[in-house]
């Protein structure tokens, strides 16, 4: 039966955000039973291409990445993938009718990380940052207003700022992974080799603009979605918190974490800021 099948594929989106992203798991777990999986769906798929080409160094990554591309064209098509992630995600992509050119986009910039290993303008930082995490915001949010094309339309910007700030937060914690195991750098005009603390704060001040946008715009989701999105705003910005403090040459030299304690006690207190009305 396709109905057992499609439970299978469930439950590996599930065990892949959950094996993959402790803080991520826990703030879909704030979100809504009803869109909880659809969000599983869309992060097991994004997950999957982004472990090709970030982790796959013994094989060769183009041609896996090729193949997985095509197996998601056919599942987009086709309403069926033996894949089960892509399975899972064709299902949420059409019960949305999540647009395909963010599907194109994320795939785009997830390609480019095959090859490319600076990006030296502000024109290519913003495209690359658009296509790996403005639209997987966009198609979270499909999701969070249950295809309401209005709601959407109000609240796209605000979540394409929430999904740069996110994104640009991971690049700065980073910071070290990226530049000497993959060899790569995403901020433009700076210069790694000698990050100062005024460059980090140029950064810094840059995703803070970012996260007070998207602020507004968590104020504004609809209650199914509106606590767990808010715990991920809340840990993220505890993350930048962290970076914020730490000297810039400590950055570049160590990956910063927010503990677990940490993010079940930001968990706690979320909770009490959420129902208090103190967002």
């Amino acid at each position: 039966m396709k109905a057992l099948f499609d439970i299978v594929s469930h439950q590996c989106s599930k065990a892949v955000t959950n094996s993959y992203s402790t803080s991520f798991s826990l703030a879909t777990k704030m979100l809504a039973q009803s869109i909880r999986q659809d969000i599983y769906n869309i992060y097991g798929f994004v997950r999957s291409a982004d472990e090709i080409v970030d982790s796959f160094h013994d094989y060769d990554k183009e041609a896996l990445f090729d193949r997985f591309e095509e197996d998601l064209e056919l599942a987009l098509q086709n309403k069926i993938s033996l894949n089960p992630i892509l399975n899972a995600f064709q299902e949420t992509y059409h019960k949305y009718n999540i647009d395909k050119h963010l599907v194109v986009a994320f795939m785009k910039s997830m390609r480019l990380d095959l090859h490319k290993s600076d990006y030296l303008t502000e024109a290519d930082y913003k495209m690359y940052i658009y296509g790996s995490a403005d639209v997987v915001g966009l198609m979270c949010l499909m999701v969070f207003v249950k295809g309401d094309r209005t709601k959407y339309n109000r609240l796209e910007k605000s979540a394409m700022s929430l999904g740069s700030a996110f994104q640009k937060v991971n690049f700065l914690r980073d910071l070290k992974a990226d530049y000497e195991d993959l060899s790569r750098t995403y901020f433009p005009n700076t210069n790694l080799d000698h990050l100062d603390e005024g460059s980090k704060q140029r950064i810094i001040e840059d995703i803070e603009n970012d996260f007070a946008l998207g602020f507004e715009g968590i104020k504004e989701l609809p209650i199914e979605a509106k606590f767990g999105v808010f715990m991920a705003y809340r840990y993220y910005y505890q993350l930048l918190k962290k970076l914020k403090s730490t000297p810039a040459l400590e950055i570049k030299s160590t990956r910063i974490r927010v503990p677990n304690y940490k993010k079940f006690e930001l968990l706690t207190r979320g909770y009490v800021k959420y129902h208090l009305n103190l967002m």
